[in-house]
């Protein structure tokens, strides 16, 4: 399969549709079937289980083409995306404890990301959900997961929360539990600035079954280098860094166009592309835009050679993704700024790139947590001070 699954003419119907679905605060249901039917939602999935065999740097490149088209509906896409990304990378490594995942995902199945939680700034490394065993190797979750996107239409769920039962102490545990296997609600509370097409609602899980067969990890809490969860961070990273890079080339895109149909009654009628500053300022924020490009091919290829970056591999993850967001922002902000007092319109399309873009803002990981991992990395823990025994 080509590495491009998107046709140009697939992605001009699901940018026709953006503006209504943000309008009415509704779910991109015709953008899901025309994914599905292009075979978008098996093409992370390796050939050999049947799917489309894309790269994490091919898909990365695709997802910044529909983030360009529909930032919400790329968002919650990339939830499914980043579990097929993580039993991709297990099994390239002769890790199969995730296959099925693989072989649902090429089967129909939609999965989605049940991990946040609120007030929990612990992320990957903790939780406030619990993770009960059922005696036979399976667990049931009981928690409240919240911007669990694609929430109309997901039906498996990853998910985990803490076994505390155990003689070894807490452990996180990892499964996939079905949206028909009972101990799951979806509460309709999804009504927010931007990106309201993701409809990423609150998941409340009270006994939502995992068996055996589902649970991917047990493992001690706390920061760690198991595959599963690095596999996690990397595709959740990288394909967040490229949405919200997709955003700003189409933010780039938009204004340019407008600025050389707007024109000058100070200058004559002269187009606004003529104008030094404004030149300036979108010249400023392609310069941003480009600079980005080059570390989501880099670091997406270096996840799937397995290459070993040591300990800065999750400080350079989160830099990307910081990095990526606040450039974004930046250059919407520049978009904006270039294209006039129509662009603030609810009926101009960097109206709504404005509002979408903000959401990565809010996204792990966030600006202080990526300072935080940096400054270990180069200055090692915070020591005490004065230190003991000195006054």
């Amino acid at each position: 399969m080509s590495s491009q699954i998107l046709s140009e003419d697939l992605l001009e119907r699901i940018r026709a549709r953006a503006a209504r679905y943000d309008e009415t605060n509704g779910f991109f249901d015709e953008d899901l079937a025309e994914l599905r039917d292009a075979g978008y939602l098996t093409a992370f999935v390796p050939e050999a289980f049947g799917g489309g065999g894309l790269t994490l740097a091919e898909m990365a490149a695709e997802q910044m083409r529909l983030a360009g088209a529909a930032p919400a509906t790329a968002l919650a896409v990339n939830m499914h995306h980043v579990w097929v990304g993580v039993a991709r990378g297990l099994h390239a490594r002769g890790d199969s404890s995730a296959d099925f995942v693989l072989a649902e995902a090429a089967a129909g199945e939609i999965f989605g990301f049940g991990v946040s939680e609120p007030g929990n700034d612990l992320v990957l490394f903790g939780t406030q959900s619990q993770a009960r065993p059922d005696g036979e190797g399976g667990y049931t979750f009981h928690g409240t997961k919240i911007f669990t996107s694609l929430s109309p239409a997901w039906t498996r769920l990853g998910t985990f929360g803490a076994d505390a039962t155990g003689p070894d102490g807490p452990h996180n545990v990892w499964g996939f539990v079905r949206r028909d296997g009972g101990g799951v609600s979806v509460k309709d509370d999804w009504d927010v600035m931007g990106m309201r097409a993701s409809q990423s609602c609150t998941t409340v899980l009270d006994g939502a079954h995992a068996p055996a067969e589902r649970i991917v990890r047990r493992i001690p809490p706390g920061p760690t280098t198991d595959p599963f969860v690095f596999g996690i961070f990397a595709t959740f990273e990288i394909l967040l860094a490229a949405v919200y890079t997709g955003i700003a080339q189409r933010a780039v895109d938009v204004a340019v166009a407008g600025v050389r149909r707007r024109t000058s009654l100070k200058n004559g009628g002269a187009p606004y592309s003529n104008d030094p500053d404004i030149r300036w300022r979108l010249a400023d924020a392609a310069i941003q835009l480009d600079g980005v490009l080059p570390q989501i091919e880099v670091l997406a290829r270096d996840v799937d050679a397995g290459a070993d970056r040591g300990a800065l591999w999750m400080p350079q993850l989160s830099a990307l993704k910081s990095r990526a967001t606040e450039m974004a922002l930046d250059v919407v902000t520049k978009a904006v700024r270039a294209s006039g007092g129509s662009s603030y319109s609810n009926s101009h399309e960097l109206s709504r790139l404005y509002r979408d873009v903000l959401a990565g803002l809010f996204h792990p990981s966030d600006d202080e947590s990526v300072h935080g991992a940096w400054a270990n990395a180069l200055l090692g823990p915070v020591v005490p001070w004065p230190p003991q025994g000195e006054a």
